[in-house]
């Protein structure tokens, strides 16, 4: 129990250190990239951190397993070069021993991550969801701040509505301008007013659209008599989400896994079994890091980190591409295949040094039997 207790604390520490190291990273990262679309009016800047916040457990069920890998390499590095595993093998602690005591600290981490993974993450991304689709708390064209005048300097368009109904988000009296080229130089210049509007989310593809009702588009070139004036009942325009933007999350991501659960739709089960396989990937790669983690003084501690890190690495792309593949029809097994392949790989690299010892231990005594 001494052992465990002392493997299982360095491998928790180095993993928590890792784990947060990463996600400041991350985190700071993301924060910037969704600053810039607060700056430019793609949202208002009072949601970033309650968003940013409810994308926290998404962040998190990502980095932890990874946290998981390369704390192993490094506290079992260290126990590696400063000799202490081979006292431990001496005193007869075996590499399935040892795996034991890995996988101790790595059901500690599954459990939360599947936490993260099936309840706390999918509750976070709705929430963050219903913030950015409340008319209320976003800018720019795509939605209006009752009371004045708003300009996108991506595309030039003026806005303005005179109120906006708190509890239904339908706005009053709107108006848009937004000056283009013209076919035959100069500007071009359209203005759309309209009785009321709306942000409509489309639920099935997540696009939204700005929904104009009782009004009027005109548009010309200006000191030109050359006019087009349409009346309309009811105008809608689609509104284009910047790409990796702090939008660009797939709905089904706020799908409760209840719901996903009783769903049929390729892309909602590719989410289930994606959620599903998360905490699976943490014993797989513990294993991996522990095999991994073999080195001694010369070579430092740090001398197995690029091939481990891109062997994850790779694990996640091909968890990936399986996600896609179920969501374009294929079955479930495309997820389990890539389990099932990394669980032999790391099978093979924890016993194959083992076998193989024994295997020339037995050939030694073979050849020593015959020359007797």
């Amino acid at each position: 129990m001494k052992i465990l207790a002392y493997l299982t604390r360095d491998v928790l520490q180095h993993t928590v250190a890792v784990s947060f190291t990463l996600l400041v990273i991350i985190f700071s990262g993301r924060f910037v990239k969704y600053l810039a679309e607060a700056a430019v009016g793609n949202l208002a800047g009072d949601i970033l951190l309650p968003v940013m916040f409810f994308r926290l457990p998404g962040f998190l069920e990502l980095i932890l397993p990874l946290g998981l890998f390369l704390g192993i390499l490094m506290a079992y590095g260290r126990l590696y070069v400063e000799s202490e595993m081979v006292v431990l093998s001496a005193c007869g602690v075996s590499p399935t021993r040892l795996a034991g005591y890995t996988l101790a600290s790595a059901l500690l981490v599954m459990a939360l991550v599947a936490l993260l993974s099936l309840l706390v993450t999918p509750l976070g991304a709705a929430r963050s969801s219903a913030l950015l689709d409340d008319p209320e708390t976003s800018q720019g064209l795509q939605t209006l701040a009752a009371g004045r005048f708003q300009y996108r300097k991506s595309n030039g368009v003026v806005s303005y509505a005179e109120r906006i109904d708190p509890d239904s988000g339908v706005m009053h009296s709107v108006f848009l301008s937004q000056q283009s080229a013209a076919p035959g130089g100069g500007t071009r210049l359209t203005i759309t007013v309209a009785s009321e509007g709306e942000i409509v989310l489309d639920s099935t593809t997540g696009a939204r659209y700005l929904e104009l009702r009782d009004g009027y588009r005109y548009s010309g070139q200006p000191g030109e008599l050359d006019y087009e004036v349409v009346e309309f009942e009811r105008f809608g325009e689609r509104i284009p989400e910047p790409e990796g933007g702090i939008r660009s999350v797939p709905r089904v991501d706020a799908r409760p896994t209840r719901a996903l659960l009783e769903s049929t739709l390729p892309e909602e089960r590719a989410a289930l079994h994606w959620r599903l396989s998360l905490p699976v990937t943490v014993p797989i790669v513990a294993l991996i890091a522990l095999s991994l983690s073999r080195t001694d003084h010369r070579r430092g501690r740090y001398i197995k980190m690029a091939p481990a890190f891109a062997l994850y690495l790779i694990y996640l792309v091909l968890l990936t591409k399986a996600r896609s593949a179920m969501e374009e029809g294929a079955g479930p097994l495309v997820f389990w295949a890539v389990h099932l392949l990394y669980g032999t790989l790391a099978l093979g690299l924890l016993y194959g040094d083992t076998l193989r010892r024994r295997w020339y231990a037995r050939r030694a005594r073979g050849v020593a039997d015959a020359s007797a």
